[in-house]
């Protein structure tokens, strides 16, 4: 009776049944304390109330149903803690209990359950240690966003059973265990507190498809011998401390779609080859220095690249490919802006650069994009009319740069900055009292140096020329 909208308490409404094998009552509206009267048999085996508001603790009852292999509370108000009893569920595969209030330590006594292979328990508020044994059957365990804190244990990663494995936003500490199963296809471990480097062990992992290691404080280099992860879809070591070059070697990774490498402290030249699968590339806000290889513009699945917030210099490569989104700012860029890829929709971002002379015109080709910023260049001249014309823009920004002449009539959904530039005016009234005032300090300070010399060459013939004075006197003694 799954996906409805069925409410209320559930007693024993259903224990006169005689064959119940299976209950499913997922997104509901039902509410009260989890049902323990489930059928006179006692031979259920899957129970799945998932999405539903019910509330209370996980019942102990729950295990007089011997046959339980399926078990799915997610999504609804429980707290309270996990009872042991539950490991006297012998034939339990599949346990969830995810997105609850369900608090206190994970038990131990679940990693004596030989058939469990999924357990799910993220979101909720969970503390203590990870227990060591959980992942000896396990082949997915879900821990995310919990309060886990403490060691990995050494031998964690290592189960060759493990496959899936996410503890991800958590307080744990430590190096990343080195000893890693080959059969790990998803191992998500960041926004922890985690410490060290990145395994050179990670190599062997062939099977790979997310390695997810963000937000912690990791040190060293990116191991070039994570090229050995052939399979490897997501790479993201963002926001650690990760120091040294972007390894050259990556580019063979022909399955890589995601990579996010910013806020570390990369140094050295972006790579001239680049996994050329990638849709997001975003290694910005490092310390990357050179140009940007042309070879960018062969990346043809790329939509969303982000190199801000580095050292880069020279020119945009022209040819960029089909991106949706552009950030190029805080750089030392310059030269002229190439045409840009009409998919551009959401962000082109060229600001805190060194480009100059007029704005490009052509730019308002883009009639997908919504934010153009162009701040702090040294762009001059004057707004082109057609950027008005825009169909999608919603944020236009250009200011700190020198532009001057009339500000265009742009529709009201469309926020205007450009502050900083002096020539700009929104009226004609305003734009000729500008030049007035331009024209007026001009005269003044022509007018200002002309009396300057003046005053000085009359001083001058006052005075006299002291060498002429001395001449005259020695003739006069003479």
């Amino acid at each position: 009776m799954s996906w409805n909208s069925l409410g209320g308490n559930i007693g024993s409404q259903l224990d006169g049944l005689r064959s119940l094998r299976s209950l499913n009552l997922s997104d509901n509206n039902f509410n009260g304390h989890v049902p323990i009267n489930l059928g006179m048999s006692m031979m259920l085996e899957e129970l799945q109330l998932s999405k539903n508001s019910f509330q209370g603790s996980i019942p102990s009852e729950i295990v007089s149903y011997k046959n339980l292999h399926r078990i799915d509370l997610s999504e609804n108000q429980l707290s309270g803690s996990i009872p042991e009893v539950l490991a006297n569920l012998t034939n339990l595969t599949v346990l969830v209990l995810s997105s609850n209030q369900l608090s206190g330590e994970i038990p131990t006594s679940l990693s004596n359950i030989q058939t469990l292979q999924y357990f799910a328990a993220n979101e909720n508020n969970f503390y203590g240690g990870v227990p060591s044994g959980l992942t000896r059957f396990l082949m997915h365990l879900e821990l995310w966003h919990n309060r886990l804190a403490g060691l990995i244990p050494p031998d964690f990663l290592s189960r060759p059973n493990v496959q899936f494995l996410d503890l991800s936003h958590n307080m744990l500490e430590g190096p990343i265990p080195a000893n890693v199963s080959q059969n790990l296809v998803i191992l998500r471990l960041g926004s922890n507190r985690m410490n060290g480097s990145i395994p050179v062990s990670f190599e062997a992992l062939a099977n790979l498809t997310h390695l997810e290691l963000q937000n912690s404080s990791l040190t060293g280099v990116i191991p070039p011998q994570l090229s050995s992860c052939k399979s490897l879809v997501v790479l993201n070591l963002a926001q650690n401390n990760l120091i040294g070059a972007l390894p050259a070697e990556l580019a063979v990774l022909g399955s890589l779609d995601f990579m996010y490498l910013q806020l570390n402290k990369l140094s050295g030249k972006i790579p001239e080859q680049l996994p050329d699968g990638l849709s997001t590339l975003d290694i910005s806000w490092n310390s990357l220095t050179g140009s940007i290889p042309s070879s960018i513009t062969g990346l043809k699945n790329l939509k969303f690249l982000y190199l801000q917030g580095n050292d880069l210099n020279g020119s945009i490569p022209d040819g960029l490919p089909y991106l949706v989104e552009l950030h190029l700012g805080q750089n030392q860029l310059r030269g002229m802006i190439p045409l840009m890829p009409l998919s551009l929709q959401t962000v082109l971002n060229l600001s805190s650069n060194l480009f100059e002379g007029p704005i490009p015109s052509d730019l308002s080709q883009l009639n997908g994009l919504r934010v153009l910023d162009l701040s702090n260049n040294k762009f001059s001249g004057e707004i082109p009319v057609s950027y008005t014309q825009m169909a999608t823009l919603t944020e236009l920004i250009l200011s700190n740069n020198h532009l001057s002449g009339l500000i265009p009539e742009f529709p009201q959904r469309v926020s205007i900055e450009v502050t900083g530039n002096i020539g700009l005016a929104d009226s004609y009234e305003k734009l000729a009292r500008k030049k007035g005032r331009h024209n007026g300090v001009i005269i003044v300070v022509g007018v200002g140096a002309f009396l300057l010399v003046s005053v000085i060459f009359f001083l001058f013939l006052l005075l006299g020329d002291p060498k002429r004075d001395r001449t005259r006197t020695a003739s006069v003694e003479r």
